[in-house]
């Protein structure tokens, strides 16, 4: 028995030795191999296009001055895929804080408050245990002017000998005062590779 037990620690050991020893991946400086799946890199340049052609488009000059309020609508995963789509608003998000341009709402979105402690913080008016002129007062809470919404489409494609993967960014800019879009866009993501790699 103790032979046996001896002989499995052996054996992990001399497997673990021979493993792939893990490293840190410098995001500007990738050149690893390309999933056909959607990786951080897709997600990166999908993000940097949308904000590259808002800037350029003028959608985001608020004319009065100032920033524009935005709130993240839905953005439906239509892939084989589980995303979590924050990997992508997240990132737009951050570029148009930094333009200077845009702010986002997180008082308010599609199924609650995206930070709840606005709302939990506003219950404390009229608590005796709270000094009530640090409380926030009613009617402070900012409105959004703008909802970003879109779609991750997935189409999978047989050529020759290999498979081609498409995804497809598709993002819209709603003014929500007209209810009109200011802005859309689309990222094409295109993959073509072994007809054994899974994309799900």
């Amino acid at each position: 028995m103790l032979i046996r037990a001896f002989a499995v620690l052996i054996s992990l050991v001399v497997l673990a030795g021979c493993s792939t020893p893990t490293r840190y991946i410098d995001p500007a400086a990738d050149d690893g191999p390309v999933a056909m799946t959607m990786d951080y890199r897709d997600f990166e340049k999908a993000a940097t296009d949308a904000v590259e052609d808002m800037l350029a488009s003028g959608a985001v000059n608020n004319p009065d001055g100032g920033r524009y309020i935005m709130v993240v609508s839905r953005i439906t995963n239509d892939t084989m895929q589980r995303i979590d789509t924050d990997q992508l608003t997240k990132k737009i998000r951050v570029a148009l804080l930094r333009s200077g341009k845009v702010v986002t709402t997180t008082a308010v979105g599609l199924n609650g408050p995206e930070d709840a402690m606005t709302e939990k913080a506003r219950e404390l008016r009229d608590s005796d245990e709270f000094d009530q002129s640090g409380v926030q007062r009613k009617g402070t809470l900012q409105a959004p002017d703008l909802s970003l919404s879109g779609k991750i489409i997935q189409r999978n494609h047989k050529v020759e000998k290999e498979q081609q993967v498409e995804y497809y960014i598709q993002l819209s800019l709603t003014e929500l005062s007209s209810g009109l879009a200011i802005w859309e866009g689309e990222t094409p993501i295109i993959k073509r590779g072994s007809d054994k790699s899974v994309s799900w």
